[in-house]
């Protein structure tokens, strides 16, 4: 990097010749006491508000105030019409067909109603795969379900080792893995993208080695969904799940999503805990004993979705697709690369990046693991209005989030981590 590049004025420029650029302007950045906008790199735990959420919540508080439970079939914005809208334009982000994508619950709620269906552990084959250090959640989850089966939670979950003194996995160890193990594991549980090193990984291939040796695939896509590109249906796992708070935006506790391959889309008899709003269409308010499950992922639904979360969600949604998947994902790569360039700089810096160097193996994240005084070097970087994560043990995790974020967010990341390293 040049002496040029590492300069206010260059990450201007880059600002302004930014082709996403007018996006920032739609979404609330907080504010510190100075008033100025936070530089918030945190969207890998909460995205920003879209400008648009307060409309769009606020009409859908008039409808019921207007119209009361007739809101549900009534107006412009029916909610009954907004559960499969929201659905289908979540499919298109995440590469899917519509009839695999329901929206419902939150992310680990979703995890255990798909595990209910594609975990089916046997004596000779019981074992869930994950990747290593897992998001607790998750461990907590696959743990929980090797349990309620009768399985020992230590023996059953085993995590797939990267190799000695490297902090990632490589694609050729885990399929090694599958055929030297896969007759012992009954499903694997990969998160698409690792939320503590950043690693995003090669989930065809992944995906083609697990099933290969005859197990079950699930993928939890929280730190994936809006971050990288997605081909769930061609990659063919067999379930995966992904909150909407993060990359999403679809505000704390948003409505989750959730994906069943078509394959299955005609399975009734597939075990799975059912609840009124997984019955068919046809049959739902028919109010009969007998259940019948809707086709594709809307057969795992339970409850009804509330229509204050879906347009939320909705209203983020539609600033996705009219920035365009493709150019979120070059200006992505380009943001993280900048901010990747201007670490690089800080020659005698005490922390390690070790999030993968390869754009193709990450998404919009860099993970600074500190050995010794990470904790301190963060809070200075929040007092200098700096919003980013600490994650124990010892990482900062950096988020620059292309749909809002800007070159000159990560300048001034940079400057304020040199100062608080200093």
């Amino acid at each position: 990097m040049t002496a040029l590049e590492s300069t206010a004025a260059y990450a201007r420029t880059l600002d302004e010749q930014d082709p996403l650029r007018e996006f920032r302007g739609r979404f609330l950045f907080p504010r510190g006491n100075s008033g100025e906008e936070a530089v918030y790199l945190v969207g890998n735990s909460l995205g920003l508000q879209p400008g648009s959420v307060r409309t769009a919540v606020e009409r859908v508080l008039g409808e019921w105030e207007m119209l009361g439970v007739a809101g549900h079939f009534e107006g412009a914005h029916a909610w009954l019409a907004s559960y499969g809208r929201v659905a289908e334009s979540m499919a298109g982000l995440v590469g899917a067909r519509p009839s695999e994508v329901a929206v419902m619950n939150g992310l680990t709620v979703n995890l255990h109603l798909l595990m209910v269906s594609f975990y089916r552990p046997t004596p000779a084959r019981f074992r869930i795969a994950v990747e290593p250090l897992p998001f607790p959640s998750d461990l907590h989850a696959v743990r929980a379900q090797a349990r309620f089966h009768g399985y020992p939670a230590e023996q059953a979950v085993v995590e797939i080792p990267p190799r000695p003194g490297e902090a990632t996995l490589r694609t050729e160890d885990i399929e090694e893995f599958f055929r030297r193990e896969g007759a012992s594991v009954a499903l694997l549980m990969l998160g698409g993208v690792n939320y503590y090193t950043g690693q995003a990984f090669d989930m065809g291939r992944v995906c083609a080695a697990a099933r290969a040796a005859g197990c079950a695939v699930g993928l939890d896509l929280a730190h994936a969904a809006g971050n990288i590109p997605l081909s769930l249906h061609d990659w063919g796992p067999d379930f995966a799940a992904w909150c909407s708070y993060k990359y999403l935006n679809g505000g704390p506790g948003a409505l989750a999503g959730c994906f069943v391959h078509e394959r299955h889309a005609a399975k009734p008899d597939l075990p799975r805990f059912a609840g009124w709003w997984g019955q068919s269409v046809a049959e739902r308010f028919a109010m009969g004993p007998h259940f019948t499950p809707a086709p594709g992922a809307a057969g795992w639904q339970v409850s009804n979705q509330p229509p204050v979360m879906l347009a939320a969600l909705e209203a983020s949604l539609a600033l996705f697709h009219e920035a365009g998947l493709d150019r979120l994902r070059e200006k992505s790569v380009r943001l993280t690369g900048y901010c990747e360039a201007l670490l690089d700089g800080m020659r005698s810096a005490p922390f390690t990046v070790i999030t993968p160097r390869d754009p193709a193996a990450r998404g919009a994240q860099l993970s600074l693991r500190f050995p010794a005084g990470g904790r301190e070097v963060f809070d200075r970087l929040a007092r200098a209005g700096i919003v980013c994560d600490w994650r124990e043990p010892g990482v900062i995790r950096v988020a620059p989030v292309p749909l809002y974020n800007s070159y000159t967010d990560v300048f001034r990341f940079a400057a304020a981590l040199r100062a608080a390293l200093a």
